[in-house]
């Protein structure tokens, strides 16, 4: 029997899809719904004429290639970024594990880094501005974030810490007989819904006339949004806390996703003040001159 504060949790089949060998898990589909609607959204933002000025913008063949670049970068960064934050030792012990996705194992921290790098490398080959790019994405990466937490959370996976006298706390399969926060539905509403709208806030309040200013803000928010969530979230096991158990009246203790937060940051706030002030503007001419035309 579950303790009387506690929510029995929903069993719902990681498997989304079944036609005989092939299956298709929700957190696939997570992966997709977050890549297509972001693809989606960002077309539409490049189609806004009124939040670009002087800024040269992508052409929509430019955004449909760029979402193949960046599922790329997510999916190899965000593999890379767990075996090197995470669970080093055990993929040195057995190197063959790493290329084993399908057991598990992702990073936001190594998958935002490979993102990032493939879409400078991206900016770099059509001869755009990577802020520009980066800003596109900041807007839009909140739609991945809520659906792929959701995921986590059918998946009973990634579950909070122990919380005996929380009304809405969850019994988890693989979290032991005690309830414990869902940090997963935390983190979509606080990374995915609530981040999501400051991005559509600031980019209607700001457009994306100074590059890299959406960017740093996005970044921050996450930064500040994920610290928050890993007070209720219970750190990886293999690693624990990392500085002592007692940081503060949540009883918390310092977590390798905090850790990761804290340059991510003040990256943030260095490019929102460096946006703000101008410093980050294309300064080449060709950049200056204009809208590149928009191809249906």
């Amino acid at each position: 029997m579950p303790p009387l504060l506690a929510l029995p949790f929903p069993a719902i089949d990681p498997v989304a899809v079944a036609i005989g060998p092939i299956t298709i898990k929700w957190y696939a589909l997570a992966y997709i719904a977050g890549l297509v609607g972001g693809w989606y959204y960002a077309r539409r933002l490049v189609m806004a004429d009124g939040l670009w000025g002087v800024v040269r913008r992508p052409t929509l063949n430019d955004i449909d290639d760029l979402i193949v670049w960046v599922a790329l970068g997510v999916v190899l960064g965000g593999r890379l970024g767990y075996v090197l934050f995470y669970n080093l030792p055990m993929y040195l012990a057995d190197p063959i594990e790493i290329f084993a996705i399908r057991n598990g194992g992702m990073s936001f921290h190594g998958g935002f880094l490979g993102a990032i790098l493939a879409m400078l490398l991206f900016a770099r080959a059509r001869r755009l501005n990577g802020y520009t790019l980066l800003d596109i994405a900041a807007v839009v990466v909140p739609i991945g974030l809520f659906f792929g937490r959701i995921a986590n959370f059918v998946n009973g996976e990634l579950w909070g810490r122990i919380a005996p006298d929380f009304p809405y706390a969850v019994v988890f399969p693989t979290g032991g007989p005690l309830p414990r926060h869902p940090s997963q539905l935390y983190e979509a509403v606080t990374e995915g819904l609530l981040l999501f709208a400051v991005m559509a806030l600031s980019v209607r309040r700001f457009g994306f006339r100074k590059p890299g200013l959406l960017g740093g803000i996005f970044v921050l928010g996450y930064a500040l949004a994920r610290t928050v969530c890993e007070f209720f979230r219970e750190p990886d096991r293999q690693l624990g806390y990392l500085f002592g158990t007692d940081l503060g009246p949540l009883g918390g203790g310092v977590t390798m996703g905090m850790l990761l937060c804290l340059p991510m940051a003040l990256v943030g706030l260095a490019y929102i003040v460096l946006a703000a002030r101008g410093h980050t503007r294309p300064r080449r001419p060709a950049e200056e001159a204009g809208d590149a035309p928009v191809k249906a």
